[in-house]
C-alpha cells in the first residue's frame, strides 16, 4: 500500500427500497417473478485515496453519500461493490456511544469500547486516566451511563474515542459537541493529532473548521465524486453547487466539469430563486412597496448563502412601488440565530438618499461592504420605509428571509473581527 493509509476504490453502495415490507418478502422467495423493488445507490463508484499524515475533508449537501462512505471505510458497512484498504489502526467519531452498554459504569464501558477498537487490557490501562481526565465527569466515571445527562455521555464516549492514539482518525460531524469549553478542548486534540503527523478524514457541514484544518477536499454529490482539491477552490464549487450553479459539461465519464460563470442567472429569473430561502418568511407592511427579489453575491460577483470572513460581499434588493412613496428608505440587518439583531445599515444612515418614488418604479438598491462577522451562521432581513405626514411607515418588511453562513478560518471574540494586526518587541 506504500505512502497511503486508505484507499477506496470503485465503491458503490446500493440499497433495495420497497413500498411494503411484504414486497421484500415476496421479491426474496421468488413469488410471481416479478421485482418488487427499486435502486437506490447512495454511492456510486467512489475512488480516492489518502495519504498517510494527510488531513482531508469530504463535503456535500445532504444525502451526497458522506456518511456512508465514512461507514464502509470504519467496517459499519459493506460496499455492494469495489473494495477499501486500510493501513493503520482507526479510532472513528461516527456515532459517539454506540457501542455503549446502558448498565454498565462509564469505566466499564471505556474497556468495553477500546476492546471493540482493538485495544488489549494493558493498553486501555495506560490510557485510562487520560480518558477519564479528559471527559472530566468526576465521580460519575463510577456510575452506569443510564444516569449520565446526555452531555456527560457525549463527553465519555469522544474522550474514549480521542484518545486511544489511531493512527487514522475518522471524524463525522463530531467536534461540536458539549459546551464551548469542552468543544475548545476537542479541537485542541484535533490539532495535536494533525500536527502528530496521523492521518485524519474529516466530514463537516463547517466549511471554516474544512478550510482551516485539511490539506484537500473531496466534494460529494448524489453519491459520486465531483471533484477533489485545495480547501478554496472546492469550498468554493460547493457553493455553486448549493445554488444550482455547477452543472456537467457532459455525464460522460472523465469528462471534466464545468462551472456556470459567476452569477450567471437565466433571463427574467429571480436572484432568490437560485438562493436557499426561509419558506417560513414572517412578512408585513402597508402595501405601497414589495420587495420582488433580493440576493447575496461574493466578491466574485456569485450568488450564495456563503461568504467568507474578510472578503467583500454585496447584499442586493430589487423593490416595486405600488403608490406614491416620498423619500423611501432601504434596509437590511443581520440576526444571530437566537433573534438578536446585530448589525445592520440603511440608506438614510449611509446618506444614500431616494427621491419620490411612484407607482410602477422599480429601484435596485446595493449594499457592498467587508464581511467582518465571526464565523456561523446569522439570518438576513430586509424593509423598505420611510416617513408619511412625519409618521414612520414600513411599507414592507421580510424578516429572517435566508441563512447567512461566514466561513472563517480565525476566531476572536464577540460578533465582530477587529482584523487586529499585532506586534511584539
Amino acid at each position: 500500500m506504500g505512502n497511503y493509509a486508505i484507499e477506496a476504490e470503485h465503491i458503490s453502495k446500493i440499497y433495495r427500497l420497497y413500498d411494503k415490507p411484504s414486497d421484500r418478502l415476496k421479491e426474496a422467495l421468488g413469488f410471481s417473478g416479478k421485482k418488487r423493488s427499486r435502486e437506490h445507490r447512495a454511492l456510486n463508484d467512489v475512488s480516492f485515496k489518502v495519504a498517510k499524515g494527510e488531513t482531508v475533508g469530504i463535503i456535500g449537501t445532504n444525502g451526497a453519500g458522506k456518511s456512508t462512505i465514512l461507514k464502509i471505510i470504519t467496517g459499519v458497512l459493506s460496499p455492494t461493490e469495489g473494495n477499501v484498504v486500510i493501513d493503520g489502526r482507526i479510532s472513528a467519531l461516527l456515532e459517539l456511544g454506540a457501542g455503549f452498554n446502558m448498565e454498565y459504569s462509564g469505566i466499564e464501558n471505556v474497556y468495553l469500547n477500546g476492546t471493540m477498537i482493538g485495544f488489549s487490557k494493558e493498553e486501555i490501562d495506560a490510557r485510562l486516566q487520560d480518558i477519564l481526565d479528559f471527559a472530566d465527569i468526576g465521580d460519575f466515571a463510577g456510575q452506569p451511563v443510564k444516569t449520565y445527562s446526555s452531555g456527560m455521555f457525549v463527553r465519555l464516549a469522544f474522550a474514549v474515542a480521542i484518545n486511544i492514539d489511531p493512527e487514522i482518525l475518522i471524524v463525522d460531524e463530531a467536534l461540536s459537541v458539549g459546551d464551548v469549553f469542552f468543544q475548545a478542548k476537542c479541537f485542541h486534540k484535533f490539532e495535536e493529532f494533525k500536527k502528530a503527523g496521523k492521518t485524519i478524514l474529516f466530514v463537516s457541514h463547517d466549511l471554516g473548521s474544512i478550510a482551516k484544518y485539511c490539506d484537500r477536499v473531496i466534494l460529494l454529490n448524489n453519491g459520486a465524486v465531483v471533484s477533489e482539491g485545495s480547501p478554496k477552490e472546492i469550498i468554493d464549487m460547493y457553493k455553486k453547487l448549493l445554488v444550482g450553479q455547477l452543472e456537467d459539461v457532459s455525464e460522460e465519464a472523465g469528462e471534466e466539469r464545468k462551472d456556470k460563470p459567476s452569477g450567471d442567472i437565466p433571463e427574467g429569473a429571480l436572484w432568490k430563486d437560485s438562493m436557499l430561502v426561509n419558506s417560513e418568511v414572517t412578512e408585513y407592511g402597508g402595501g405601497e412597496a414589495t420587495i420582488i427579489d433580493y440576493g447575496i453575491f461574493d466578491r466574485k460577483g456569485l450568488l450564495t448563502n456563503t461568504i467568507e470572513k474578510g472578503s467583500d460581499f454585496t447584499i442586493k434588493m430589487r423593490v416595486r412601488f405600488n403608490a406614491e412613496v416620498s423619500e423611501p428608505i432601504f434596509a437590511y440587518t443581520f440576526k444571530d440565530i437566537k433573534g438578536m439583531e446585530i448589525t445592520g445599515t440603511n440608506t438614510m444612515y449611509e446618506k444614500a438618499f431616494v427621491d419620490r418614488r411612484h407607482p410602477g418604479d422599480e429601484n435596485v438598491v446595493s449594499f457592498t461592504q467587508r464581511m467582518t462577522l465571526q464565523g456561523g451562521e446569522y439570518l438576513l432581513s430586509f424593509g423598505c420605509t420611510g416617513y408619511r405626514d412625519g409618521e414612520f411607515t414600513v411599507y414592507h418588511r421580510l424578516y429572517d428571509v435566508c441563512d447567512v453562513s461566514v466561513v472563517s478560518t480565525r476566531q476572536t471574540v464577540g460578533y465582530f473581527d477587529m482584523f487586529s494586526k499585532v506586534e511584539i518587541e
